[in-house]
Formats: C-alpha cells, structure tokens, sequence
C-alpha cells in the first residue's frame, strides 16, 4: 500500500498469509482467555485472586500462542503444496488462505476443507467458550441486589465484549460460512473487521477506562482548546 507496488511472490504471499493466520489464530485464543478472566472476577471474585495467578496467566498466553502456531502451521502445510499456474491476481485485500487457493490449477478441495474444520475447531470453540463465559458473567450480574454493583460489573466486561462481537462475528462469517460468489464481495469486506476494527478500537476501549490515562487525555484536549483559543 505504501510503495503502490501490488505485487508479491506466491512464497512471499504464504509467508504473509502464515504470520497473518498465527495471529489471528492467537487472538481468538486470548480474547476466550480473557473471557475467563473477567468469569473469574465476576462470578468468583474471592477466588480470582488465588486461581488467576502468575503461572495461569502464563500457561494460557502461552496456550494461546501455541494454539495459534499450530492452526496457522496445519494449513499452511496444505497450501504449500498447491501448484500455481495462473491466474496470478488475487481477488481480496491481502493473502487470506481462501483467495490464494483459488488461483491455483490444482484441486484445492482438501486445503478447503482443513481451513473450514480448523477455522470451525479454533474460532467455533473459542466463540462458544467466551459466550458461555458471559452467559455465566450476565446470570450474575442480573442475580445482584445492588444496582451501582451490576453497573461495575457491566462496565468491566462491555468493552471487551463489543471488540469479541466484531471480531468473531466477523471471523465466523469469513471461515466458516461458506464461500459463494454472492457472499464473496461480503467476505472481503468483513475480513477488513476483524484485522483493521479490534486493533483501532482496542487502545480507545481499554486504554481510556484508565483513570489516568482518560485525566491525561481531558487535561490535554482541554489545553489544546485554550490554546486555539
């Protein structure tokens, strides 16, 4: 985007497409992590402490990872082994497994069909597992006699469960939903959510309920005013 040269090797397109679906992958994981996290704070808050220790929270980031670099690898395996011989323009926005596929002379049902169970194993569990999370969240909430507690507790949890709305919605739609030449135009657009939408929002959501960082950023917009004024 920056060089306007929109071309790239079919190695060189794998590669991107391979770090693209490692992180992907991983943030699955780690928004159903958090998930757990917020389970943990809401539902057992006297166990939070004790249970979401250090070594936890290192076994599931590197869970999380791990997870990731697994799904990415599995299908990666399978692309590399598609024979390419034109044509050489793919129809979407970066490297996705899908359009890369499609522009190969061989038969790519199989590297289809492992994208689709992976896709359905990694976002379809962790999907469920962060909605059963905030299923449990909002049975608390609701069983709560104080009204300032449930708006604290709604408050610590609304911010990631809008990021875990776009981003898995999108995903979901993208993967596992199958591609149709009607739904191809839709899948590019939602592939924009899930890798340009979280990462914009994600400084905004949570770095603003700071209450530091949100008196930094007031003082320096109200200094910024006054001196335009």
């Amino acid at each position: 985007f920056v060089t306007g040269d929109k071309s790239i090797s079919i190695y060189g397109c794998m590669t991107q497409y391979y770090f693209f679906g490692f992180l992907v992958s991983t943030e699955c994981y780690l928004l159903a992590m958090m998930s757990y996290d917020r389970y943990l704070a809401i539902c057992k808050p006297l166990h939070y402490a004790s249970v979401m220790n250090g070594k936890l929270c290192l076994q599931l980031a590197l869970t999380s990872w791990m997870s990731g670099l697994l799904t990415s690898t599995i299908i990666i395996a399978f692309l590399v082994q598609l024979t390419f011989c034109g044509p050489s323009e793919i129809d979407h926005f970066f490297c996705d497994v899908n359009p890369v596929a499609n522009i190969s002379c061989s038969n790519t049902h199989f590297v289809k069909l492992v994208t689709f169970v992976t896709g359905s194993m990694g976002i379809g569990t962790t999907f469920i597992l962060t909605m059963i999370s905030y299923i449990c969240i909002i049975y608390t909430v609701f069983q709560m006699k104080s009204k300032k507690a449930q708006q604290k507790a709604f408050s610590t949890c609304s911010s990631h469960l809008t990021v875990v709305s776009f981003f898995f919605l999108s995903l979901l739609l993208v993967y596992v939903v199958p591609e149709t030449e009607r739904l191809k135009e839709l899948h590019k657009i939602f592939s924009l959510f899930y890798t340009v939408l979280p990462p914009m929002v994600n400084p905004i959501i949570y770095s603003l309920r700071n209450r530091e960082v949100k008196e930094a950023f007031f003082k320096t917009f109200r200094k910024n005013i006054s001196s335009l004024l």
